[in-house]
């Protein structure tokens, strides 16, 4: 197993709040971590229909029968446990009772907000970090081949060739979650509603366009998007605006959580047609911005990532919010340090009267600690972040 760097976090909730809650993309380790970390509590997972309708029909039933110190996986599948667990911690708010993970963002958190809030301890994990690979000596030496692999633990763990892995990923486990939260009968429609916005990730998210080139209407467009964001596929990076004129973009820029699922929906089979790819710097981008996601979730921190566009045409591709003060970030693929990679971090610093730090991160190898901008080597991409959040 590859270590993770949320495990510290998660045993440290579990010692304050009677329910922790994993939630995260089907196969980003959520079950092998909490089995990890909680090794003397009973496990039981929901995908199991018979497990699911014993809990959806009884749920006392169910939750005495494992009484507490279990992990239940999947939990989003039995919404009525939750009024059941809410009582049980009511009457008992022992630390670290019950574990819950789940692959499906709105469903789990509908019912946590509904019968669970301020019982609960919510964490997200994605999957493996540069940082948490960098570890065990598993980082390629190539940013390409990095991005073409992605992230998602088995890959890793088990060498598998990512094509193939993250085809039947598709095929498994997505079409599965499409059809317990939409019932879409057009599955060849939606297959090509998420090519396309594969090839959007890194990009300001217009849903007309993206209706139109799929041939659909904008209001399916957006139920699809939905479905996609709660299986923790896409994510939307809102815009920066505090403080700030109303000159400015408010459109979300669409990312999805994991380069390597972005290369299979293109057809990219090798790291060398990644490296030749017009879309590579948006994968670069989408590679970096989510290293920031990880970095905080893995601490327990909510996120606090942002892009800024003027309409004007200047732009900051990452706005780290930490305590008021702004961490600037220009995302280059470039493997070499240029001049005009800061332009518009000095454009921000000679117009904005904001309190803030500039920095580049590019696809080279070496660090240089310029007077006026810090640049971080995609390797170092952790450094950076821990000290704009420090």
């Amino acid at each position: 197993m590859i270590p993770r760097a949320a495990l510290d976090i998660l045993l440290s909730s579990a010692k304050a709040m009677p329910i922790l809650v994993l939630m995260g993309p089907r196969q980003s380790g959520k079950t092998t971590l909490a089995k990890l970390a909680f090794p003397d509590y009973t496990y039981v997972t929901l995908s199991n229909r018979d497990t699911q309708h014993f809990a959806e029909e009884d749920p006392r039933a169910f939750l005495q029968q494992y009484n507490d110190r279990v992990i239940i996986d999947e939990a989003q599948m039995a919404p009525s446990l939750f009024s059941y667990l809410q009582e049980l911690v009511d009457q008992d708010d022992t630390p670290g009772r019950f574990i819950l993970t789940g692959s499906q963002n709105f469903l789990l958190m509908e019912q946590v907000s509904q019968s669970l809030a301020g019982r609960v301890a919510l964490h997200k994990l994605l999957p493996l970090s540069l940082y948490e690979l960098s570890q065990v000596n598993a980082l390629d030496e190539s940013v390409d081949a990095v991005m073409w692999e992605g992230a998602y633990p088995r890959v890793h763990a088990q060498s598998l060739q990512p094509g193939q892995w993250y085809a039947d990923y598709i095929t498994t486990y997505l079409e599965r979650d499409v059809r317990s939260l939409k019932q879409i009968s057009d599955l060849s429609s939606f297959q090509r509603f998420l090519r396309m916005c594969a090839a959007r990730s890194g990009q300001i998210l217009n849903l007309s366009s993206l209706a139109n080139d799929c041939g659909i209407a904008v209001n399916t467009a957006k139920s699809w998007l939905s479905v996609l964001e709660a299986s923790f596929i896409v994510h939307l990076l809102q815009p920066y605006y505090n403080n700030f004129n109303k000159r400015l973009m408010k459109s979300p820029k669409l990312y999805f959580y994991d380069t390597g699922l972005i290369c299979s929906l293109l057809n990219i089979q090798t790291p060398e047609q990644l490296s030749t790819h017009h879309l590579r710097g948006e994968l670069f981008e989408t590679l970096i911005v989510n290293e920031c996601m990880k970095f905080r979730f893995n601490r327990g921190q909510p996120q606090n990532t942002y892009y800024w566009r003027d309409k004007t045409g200047h732009e900051i591709d990452m706005l780290i919010d930490s305590a008021g003060c702004l961490g600037n970030v220009e995302i280059k693929s470039s493997h070499t340090m240029q001049s005009s990679f800061v332009k518009n971090l000095k454009w921000f610093s000679e117009n904005m009267s904001v309190e803030h730090t500039s920095s580049v991160v590019y696809a080279g190898d070496a660090d240089q600690h310029r007077s006026d901008v810090k640049v971080y080597s995609w390797r170092n991409v952790y450094t950076l972040f821990k000290e704009i959040s420090s």
